[in-house]
């Protein structure tokens, strides 16, 4: 006879007993059960939760007698998709050896009750709310959540709660998590154009990010080297623009792949299309979109950003976007608008002439903030929000109802531009601290960890503003070849800072043997992530 217990992902009150839960009808949407004969599970949780209490007391859990289970009266049914291949990927990924010796294990079946009326949306919102609980204690394990990625979450938390000893008996102890995330946006960018990485390597990506409750996935897809977005409406793009026209390409149907990955790991996925400038390889095959340089009173040869004088360029982005908002389903776009050099413009008489036209005189951040007004205008047609670049603040522009991304400046500067755009009533993404691109000798995740994202001047409903950051991975020198351990576990350290308490988890001291065992998990894993220092991982060669 199986015993009763929840591990529940929200802020009511429980009641529990061999044979009966309670709880706030009110409060609470979404309720798996997770039962076994009987139970055990240890250390930590990362990234850590809100409240977490476990006791010495443990118990046992059999392979063989644990099932994955819906409880009486939830709201999600047989079907639901994310659910269903949640229970699928985690008996594995708990029970890492039991697979290994029973290759012809097969999942136990699941039993689905209807229970309370809640709303999943077949695609995430942004932002969407995360709120659960999970109780472990003798012979079963309950989780309670608001919304199905709030039970992702939780099933995450309780996969590491498992472990084993020394003999291989899995055990899991005797725990309570009320949990919710810090700040609603935790990103990672991802740069597909710099070197082309093969699907396998982000959809890895993905995988990782989901074990660190990252839920953005920043597809900066597209940039001045290469363009291996394979569009339908200008194949040229990518046919020309690309490195290779076959190989270094991302096909309708993979973009489709990743976004379903990403959706059933609880991930959102945002494209970005950065514009005017980044866009050399855009040119190559969509001539006359960007604007001809001149040496005095004749053209250079070369190129440079968008044409902003030109009817022709607004029309391209137009047919672009178009296509993008229905391949991409995410409400957001982020549209870049940084760095862009006006050298050329400068040289260019129709860009010159266009300028007078206008009543710029000589100002070319109007003529920048003509053009971005434009696009951001555009992407409102599409029911699309925009976020841009810092830059497009910095320069004046008028960009109403946009996010706003920090990505420069030192520690003093990225403390007042925080105070700038939230007093100006924007809401901002910080990622400046967190460009882990920047490799230095030595555990330079601390400097990651010690970040402080509300640390700035302003009141509360500026820092209410800040809905989150993103960990960047530039790909300068970075492919398929160290992607993962460059990316792990230093984005890790990013990952708590974004989810969790900042003052329970404001000492290295205390988070390096977490983020140690979290690292040896990753690896059991697959996800080849570097060590933090000298040291081993039990299992530390199974996954490579």
């Amino acid at each position: 006879q199986y015993l009763t217990k929840s591990v529940i992902f929200g802020t009511m009150e429980v009641k529990t007993s061999s044979n009966s839960v309670r709880f706030d009808k009110q409060r609470c949407s979404f309720i798996v059960l997770i039962m076994f004969f009987s139970l055990p599970a240890v250390n930590a949780v990362w990234p850590m939760p809100q409240l977490i209490s476990s006791s010495t007391d443990r118990y046992p859990l059999s392979p063989r007698q644990f099932i994955f289970q819906y409880a009486s009266g939830s709201s999600a049914k047989s079907g639901c998709s994310v659910i269903d291949s949640a229970f699928k990927r985690y008996f594995p990924l708990i029970f890492v050896d039991y697979l290994k010796k029973t290759e012809k294990h097969m999942y136990r079946t699941f039993s689905m009750q209807p229970m309370l009326n809640v709303y999943a949306s077949i695609h995430l919102s942004f932002p969407f709310s995360v709120v659960d609980k999970l109780s472990v204690s003798s012979g079963q394990a309950s989780l309670r959540a608001k919304t199905v990625w709030g039970a992702l979450r939780g099933l995450e938390s309780f996969s590491q709660l498992v472990y084993q000893d020394d003999f291989g008996q899995y055990f899991v102890n005797k725990t309570e998590i009320d949990d919710f995330p810090r700040f609603k946006f935790r990103g990672l960018l991802l740069d597909t154009s710099r070197h082309y990485l093969p699907l396998p390597a982000i959809l890895k990506t993905l995988d990782a990010m989901s074990y660190n409750k990252f839920n953005v996935f920043h597809w900066h897809i597209v940039d001045d080297p290469s363009f291996p977005y394979q569009s339908s409406t200008f194949p040229g793009l990518s046919s020309k623009g690309a490195f290779h026209p076959s190989t270094h390409v991302y096909s309708q149907t993979d973009v489709s792949r990743v976004i379903s990955h990403a959706r059933l790991r609880g991930i959102r996925v945002l494209p970005e299309f950065d514009s005017p400038g980044h866009t050399q390889s855009w040119g190559k095959g969509q001539p006359g979109l960007l604007t001809s340089c001149y040496k005095g009173s004749v053209p250079s040869g070369t190129f440079g950003p968008v044409n902003p004088a030109m009817s022709s360029s607004y029309q391209f982005i137009s047919r672009l976007f178009k296509e993008v908002a229905s391949v991409f389903p995410d409400p957001y776009i982020h549209l870049g608008g940084d760095e862009v050099d006006f050298t050329c413009w400068k040289s260019n008489p129709e860009v010159r002439g266009f300028m007078q036209k206008m009543g710029f005189g000589t100002d070319y951040t109007k003529l920048e903030s003509y053009y971005m007004e434009n696009i951001i205008n555009l992407t409102k047609t599409l029911n699309k929000t925009s976020i841009v670049w810092q830059d497009v603040f910095d320069n004046h522009e008028k960009v109403k109802e946009t996010v706003l991304h920090i990505w420069k400046g030192s520690p003093a500067q990225i403390q007042q531009e925080l105070s700038d755009i939230t007093l100006a009533g924007y809401r901002v993404i910080l990622s400046a601290p967190w460009y882990i691109n920047h490799i230095a000798y030595g555990q330079d995740w601390t400097t990651y960890y010690n970040v402080q994202p509300l640390n700035f001047t302003g009141s509360e409903q500026q820092k209410s503003l800040v809905i989150g950051g993103e960990v960047c991975m530039w790909g300068e020198y970075v492919d398929a070849t160290n992607l993962s351990p460059r990316l792990w576990p230093r984005a890790s350290a990013a990952a708590e800072r974004l989810w969790s308490d900042e003052k329970t988890t404001s000492s290295v001291t205390d988070a390096f043997p977490r983020l140690t065992d979290f690292r040896c998990r990753l690896l059991r894993r697959g996800i080849q992530a570097e060590p933090l220092f000298v040291g081993h991982c039990r299992h530390e060669y199974e996954g490579i």
